[in-house]
């Protein structure tokens, strides 16, 4: 885990070892460590530093260390940390975990190591990445680093693990999270949006039905910057706690979306274009399964709802802050979303059109 996106001051302190209790209580901690000890992940004596990592808005995340050895310990929030009322089952844990462990086996740099996993509690263990080693993506693209061979690499990387699980029984089984998938992705996002726009809620309700009922390959549901880290080996996901055996049309807009939305915090938006562009290629280049010819005309149908989902849904980003930056994101978005295109690129440059013209 990175604690790169933490901007808050973190809360470090020393506990003994009582049981386990409620959700609030940070007692918990010391049974988790204890249960490491006793599995040889942490040396069996020895007092341990607890640090809480700021700024995630659905698990409680915090570190554990004793001497130079640290991990990580994720557990779900049955309520997010948003404006709106956003309740969500705790049991999403185990999607992450298991997302996390079935990555591993199909591409090992590309993910932390599950070290211990706790389904009745809702919690697991991972290694610790230091932000030095991997900062997060989400902070280079907003500083300005662009990087359109990196915007490559983690194009690829997803097309990599859609085609290893499509059309796998074993990932259909284990990944059987609709409800879950529906209830933290598409009604906070979509359904919300809907509600919002009485015109556009026809065709948004007409595709939230078509991508809830794919199942294609295993998808992470939560693909954006903010959890992805930017290592020199490549990009190392995280926090999937959104993953389902489903439509991999929602992980590559999902994650598109971002570099569109983050041109209007960029001096320049020309470089997040051309990420775009790498992105989109580099998913193609190893999305080699059965049906991937049509993931892009999905992809294109989503990604203008998701861009207007952004500023209008349950799930705000917090970077755009102006009305008039609103206002545009719902002028592109809305054609888009009532007539759409066939191509990715055709929304890029779109969205790039009207922000030129805005300028002039």
């Amino acid at each position: 885990m990175n604690n790169a996106a933490a901007s808050l001051p973190a809360v470090s302190f020393f506990i003994g070892w009582p049981e386990m209790e409620g959700v609030e209580d940070t007692a918990w901690l010391g049974a988790v460590a204890d249960e490491l000890k006793q599995r040889g992940i942490l040396a069996p004596s020895g007092d341990c530093a607890f640090e809480r990592l700021t700024g995630g808005v659905s698990s409680d995340i915090w570190t554990i260390a004793q001497g130079d050895r640290r991990v990580a310990v994720k557990r779900a929030l049955p309520k997010l940390r948003v404006e709106q009322d956003w309740q969500a089952p705790v049991s999403r844990n185990a999607a992450d975990a298991r997302w996390l462990q079935t990555v591993r086996g199909i591409m090992p740099e590309a993910v932390p190591e599950i070290l211990h996993h706790d389904e009745a509690a809702h919690f697991f263990v991972m290694s610790y990445i230091e932000p030095e080693r991997a900062p997060v993506w989400k902070s280079q693209l907003l500083s300005g680093t662009v990087s359109a061979s990196f915007a490559a690499a983690v194009g690829r990387a997803i097309g990599r693990i859609h085609a290893a699980t499509a059309g796998r029984a074993d990932i259909r089984a284990a990944f059987d999270n609709g409800e879950t998938f529906h209830a933290i992705r598409l009604s906070p996002y979509l359904e919300s949006t809907a509600l919002r726009h009485p015109p556009l809620a026809p065709r948004i309700r007409e595709v939230i039905e078509i991508t809830a009922a794919r199942r294609e390959c295993l998808i992470h549901g939560d693909m954006s910057p903010k959890n992805i880290l930017a290592a020199d080996t490549g990009p190392i996901f995280l926090d999937a706690e959104c993953a389902t055996c489903g439509d991999p049309a929602f992980d590559l807009a999902f994650c598109l979306n971002h570099l569109l939305l983050k041109r209007l915090r960029a001096a320049d938006p020309a470089p997040l274009f051309d990420a775009f562009e790498a992105m989109a290629s580099g998913y193609f280049e190893t999305a080699r399964f059965a049906g991937a010819e049509h993931v892009e005309r999905r992809a294109a149908a989503l990604l203008p709802m998701l861009f207007l989902a952004r500023v209008d849904g349950k799930s705000p980003v917090e970077y755009i802050t102006e009305e008039s930056e609103r206002d545009l994101i719902r002028r592109v978005a809305a054609p888009l979303i009532t007539t759409p295109v066939e191509t990715l690129r055709e929304i890029n440059e779109r969205w790039q059109r009207a922000l030129n013209e805005g300028k002039t």
